[in-house]
């Protein structure tokens, strides 16, 4: 790009940031220095790269969705969060609002994440052990006791079952007396990553689909600002996948998402803003930065040139970041709280929109108070000490970054080609089902996992505590123990519950639901019918098994 097209492009960036709203703040250094909102090549001088960089808030945006960066808006702190029953996750998601949390996000045990009730034989001695347990909508009342969801943004990790536990959220905010229309936040719902990596499925892939196309068609048009796919790369590299196999494997599902909302008539321009996106933002902490950039700068360009968006914010990558849970260690486990600060500083220097930053001891538990509140108290330094707020993409134009955001760009087109070819009628979903039946997606995770080990086992890669620096003086942490109690409860007040609702209605409600899923119609409001009968999870999930048959993943060896 020449000098003249980059000083356009600057002309282009001033008036957009001009124009924008920013932070009443100091944006100085700690001593006292102005520094600008962006910095760019020097005023007339050329620089082939910046057709790739680009400026803030325009396309490719590379350098973020906006032209003020983090002086418009930070990143939300959406801290993770849920274990026990309702009441105890309630507690902790005051503490995480009255800390300074901006949104919510929801972690389920795994009886909830199943699709099976607390009082369920193969639930037994898991409930509310890796999140918390949700077996109806009056659950969902106990967990937002006090917490407007019209005011609040709320993320829930849960795909599988994803839309039954939308609908008992949506239940619960009807019972608050909230405008549905106005509720803001993101349901995970990707099932392709479970198919990849998280297994975590009910049903074969194209009944879960159809809930999927159902779930896009109900929010495009009754909830607007509601985000119904947070498609989900965390988990692909949690299973040992690199950085650009992370990248790859969750814009292909998002790809195919597009696909489906395209099958179903939908409009890109109106239903692309609704999907957004979850990374792990891992120990190398140049590579993941470029994994950012690259993965806004990807999705841009296949948004406008294969899938025609025509709206910037159709085109636009909104992501958010949880750090690398696999990278923590139970040995020395207050290294952990380095590891996670660098991690949270790479995802925001990358540009994301929220962040979790993961507490010191979840490699052992669940997260005490005192270390969940270290693990929010990182996000705060980050925000408010450091400075990195004030510049936009400061980093943008390092020859380091740049060339390994390129890199990983290159990378990652090879891996898409891979799986179109692989698709039997040349689209990214037919390439995403082969890959999934055939196993693929699995063996290239676990080849890139082995490698990775094997690495660590003959030192070539250092983990400090494990593989090196072995020796330490610190002692054995307290921990967060989920007593036995919190399931003999919840099955308690689940068997009451039950009890006392109005058992025809649940019984006619559930048909309905299974009438509606033997045919095309959408499924959305008879499932909410059900759930304000309060039919429970296991109820729904179970009809529908029985309807449309369990995925069983075939054995490979």
């Amino acid at each position: 790009m020449d000098a003249e097209q980059i000083a356009a492009g600057r002309s282009r960036w001033q008036q957009r940031y001009d124009a924008a709203r920013k932070r009443e703040a100091d944006f100085t250094t700690l001593s006292g220095t102005e520094v600008a909102p962006v910095y760019g090549p020097p005023e007339g001088v050329a620089d082939p790269r910046m057709e790739r960089i680009g400026w803030p808030g325009e396309f490719p945006f590379t350098r973020g969705l906006y032209a003020t960066g983090y002086r418009g808006r930070t990143w939300t702190i959406r801290q993770f969060a849920g274990f026990g029953n309702a009441e105890q996750t309630n507690e902790r998601y005051q503490m995480i609002l009255n800390g300074g949390g901006g949104g919510l996000s929801v972690a389920f045990d795994m009886p909830t994440l199943m699709g099976r009730d607390s009082d369920d034989p193969k639930s037994l001695g898991e409930v509310g052990h890796c999140g918390v347990a949700i077996d109806s909508a009056t659950d969902m009342d106990r967990l937002f006791k006090d917490i407007p969801l019209q005011d609040v943004t709320t993320s829930m990790t849960i795909s599988g079952p994803a839309v039954p536990a939308f609908c008992m959220y949506l239940v619960a905010a009807e019972r608050q007396g909230a405008d549905i229309s106005q509720l803001n936040g993101t349901l995970q719902t990707d099932i392709f990553k479970e198919y990849i990596a998280q297994k975590e499925w009910l049903f074969p892939p194209e009944p879960h689909l159809r809930l999927i196309g159902d779930l896009m068609e109900y929010c495009a048009t009754t909830i607007p600002a509601y985000k119904p796919l947070s498609v989900s790369g965390y988990h692909i590299r949690e299973a040992g996948s690199t950085a650009a196999q992370e990248l790859a494997y969750t814009l292909a599902d998002g790809f195919g998402y597009v696909e489906l909302g395209l099958s179903r008539g939908l409009d890109v321009d109106v239903f692309a803003p609704g999907l957004s996106f979850f990374f792990d933002s891992h120990l190398d902490f140049f590579e993941e930065i470029a994994k950012f950039r690259a993965a806004r700068r990807i999705w841009a360009r296949w948004l406008r040139d294969v899938y025609g968006a025509r709206t910037e914010k159709a085109q636009w990558l909104r992501f958010h970041t949880q750090t690398a849970g696999v990278s923590l260690t139970a040995q020395q486990p207050y290294n952990n709280v380095v590891r996670t600060a660098v991690e949270a500083l790479a995802a925001v220097l990358g540009g994301t929109n929220s962040l979790h930053t993961n507490a010191l001891d979840e490699t052992l538990a669940l997260p005490s108070e005192e270390s969940a509140e270290i693990a929010l108290r990182t996000q705060s330094v980050l925000m408010e000490e450091i400075g990195i707020t004030n510049v936009a993409d400061p980093l943008g134009g390092s020859w380091y970054v740049e060339a390994l955001t390129d890199a990983i760009e290159a990378e990652a087109e090879q891996i898409f080609a891979r799986i179109k070819e692989m698709s039997p009628d040349e689209t990214m979903t037919g390439g995403i089902l082969r890959g999934i039946e055939d196993g693929w997606f699995m063996a290239e995770i676990a080849d890139a996992a082995f490698e990775y080990q094997q690495k660590l086992e003959k030192s070539e890669k250092k983990i400090v505590g494990v593989n090196t620096l072995t020796d330490t003086v610190s002692g054995e942490l307290e921990i967060l123990r989920v007593s036995h109690e919190v399931e003999v409860e919840q099955c308690r007040v689940l068997a009451e519950r039950k009890a006392h609702r109005d058992e025809d209605r649940v019984r006619r409600t559930l048909s309905a639901l299974v009438e509606a899923a033997s045919g095309t119609g959408n499924l959305i409001e008879p499932m909410l019918e059900a759930v304000r009968a309060e039919a429970t999870m296991g109820e729904i999930c179970h009809v529908l098994r029985e309807q449309w048959g369990e995925y069983r993943e075939p054995a490979r060896f």
